[in-house]
């Protein structure tokens, strides 16, 4: 974009903007199963949308100069905390950040010479990433093959005099189990390390899951040797995105999450977040959705989710050549086939206008597909089984994918560091994926297919240039 030369109108800009979304997957209904949470009650949206809406100019910089945010926020936290185990929180921008700052908090409370985080193969990469910026050695252990769940022995047998920190999930993303949170965390506890329950997917589910019937394991800050947890509300707290909480048991590992600086002289810089300035529109956005749907709401939607969880599980085995991998406590569902090529069938799903999440083989777990289901899931829950029936059939038919001979091996062998954006652009335009802006939803599955048949980091090269090229000019 090159600068208008006189300002736009409001109605031009906001038709521009339908345009520019003409081809983006749709954020209600529930026929997206990943990346966006719908309670199905409009009132509820609009409450957080006011809200947000009048706290977006407001500058979460500095808590003296607005008290609201300071208001807001013990309320928002002081909630996640009376559901999960007490604790003393953060208000942040998302999971991302809430495990960021639990693996600073236990870098800088260490004195470890070289500190290592340990924690299963299936943890979020959110702790990678947090591992990268920080400076951090991560130790992943396997988890059992056939729950999914991490071993407490295999956790034991990781931990050294430099271990910082232990992690679990609550449930872990790509399956949806419960790791053994207290096994581990007595584990953790009794070689005297802290242990981090992410609960950024379940932090906000599995009470009300719960409440509603089903037999959910202890997670939270109330089991003993868990120090710190992470919760999103922008997944089943149903908040709009950028609202997480992170919790810790002592109030002094939150300190050391802070980060404060009086080396320069201009003014005081101290923040409880990754962040310095940034709008208080989320925090808006969180108070109003958790005061508008209540614990009798949260209640109410774990009831819908539970029961459509349960028919989606019985739908998708009675599916021939589908398998649910585990088995899920929470409302996550993966599964995967066997003469049925799950990338095809994502392919299929999506030109039937539905979004099933592929997710890469790794670590002995196969290459499966990702629902989440939600408050608003229910209602839909026999449309979504027949596409699924209806694509698996398709996809069975059509087989699995076929590349080019040699193109796998082509593929592991670019140098990534040398090729230009144009050059990585044609090369994935020769296997069907249009990188230009504004070409709408590829088909996805000769690209799964490759990534599948390649070593965790290539495909992690080949995604950085993925994205250098569509964000390109």
């Amino acid at each position: 974009m090159t600068l208008p030369p006189a300002g736009e109108t409001t109605g031009d800009l906001l038709a521009e903007l339908s345009r520019l979304k003409r081809h983006d997957l749709p954020v209600r209904g529930g026929q997206v199963t990943a990346y966006v949470y719908d309670t199905g009650r409009p009132e509820v949206n609009d409450a957080a949308t006011r809200a947000y809406l009048e706290m977006l100019e407001v500058n979460c910089l500095d808590p003296t100069a607005f008290p609201s945010v300071v208001e807001m926020e013990r309320q928002v936290v002081g909630a996640v905390a009376d559901v999960l185990g007490g604790g003393h929180g953060i208000f942040t921008s998302g999971g991302t950040e809430s495990i960021m700052l639990a693996v600073k908090a236990a870098r800088d409370a260490a004195s470890a010479a070289r500190p290592k985080l340990v924690l299963p193969v299936t943890a979020h990469p959110a702790f990678h990433k947090a591992a990268h910026y920080l400076g951090v050695e991560v130790v992943a252990v396997p988890v059992d093959l056939k729950t999914y769940k991490v071993r407490p022995g295999d956790v034991e047998a990781a931990l050294d005099a430099d271990t910082i920190l232990v992690a679990v999930s609550a449930p872990s993303y790509p399956q949806g189990v419960v790791d053994p949170v207290a096994e581990v965390a007595a584990v953790a506890a009794g070689a005297g390390v802290p242990c981090h329950v992410d609960a950024c997917v379940g932090g906000w589910l599995l009470p009300w899951l719960r409440e509603a019937g089903a037999a959910i394991p202890p997670f939270d800050l109330s089991v003993p040797g868990v120090t710190s947890i992470s919760c999103d509300l922008h997944k089943f707290g149903y908040a709009p995105k950028g609202a997480s909480v992170v919790l810790f048991a002592d109030p002094a590992m939150r300190r050391a999450a802070y980060f404060a600086s009086a080396a320069w002289p201009g003014y005081t810089i101290i923040n409880a977040t990754v962040q310095s300035s940034r709008s208080a529109g989320p925090l808006g956005g969180a108070w109003a959705t958790l005061r508008a749907l209540g614990r009798e709401g949260y209640v109410e939607l774990g009831r819908a989710t539970l029961a459509a969880t349960a028919r989606l599980r019985e739908g998708i085995a009675a599916i021939p050549g589908l398998r649910v991998l585990g088995e899920p406590e929470s409302s996550l569902v993966a599964f995967t086939g066997a003469g049925i090529d799950v990338f095809v069938l994502a392919d299929e799903a999506r030109a039937r206008g539905w979004f099933l999440q592929p997710q890469l083989s790794y670590a002995g777990i196969p290459a499966n597909l990702h629902i989440t289901v939600t408050g608003v899931t229910l209602a839909g829950v026999e449309a979504m089984l027949k596409v699924i029936a209806e694509s698996a059939a398709t996809a069975r038919a059509r087989g699995p994918v076929e590349l080019p001979e040699g193109l796998v091996d082509l593929v592991a062998g670019l140098d990534l560091d040398t090729m230009d954006d144009t050059s990585f652009a044609e090369l994935a335009a020769a296997v069907g994926v249009d990188l230009r802006p504004g070409t709408g939803q590829p088909e996805m599955a000769a690209v799964n297919t490759i990534l599948d048949a390649l070593p965790a980091p290539t495909r992690e090269a080949v995604l950085l240039r993925f994205l250098s090229v569509i964000y390109g000019p």
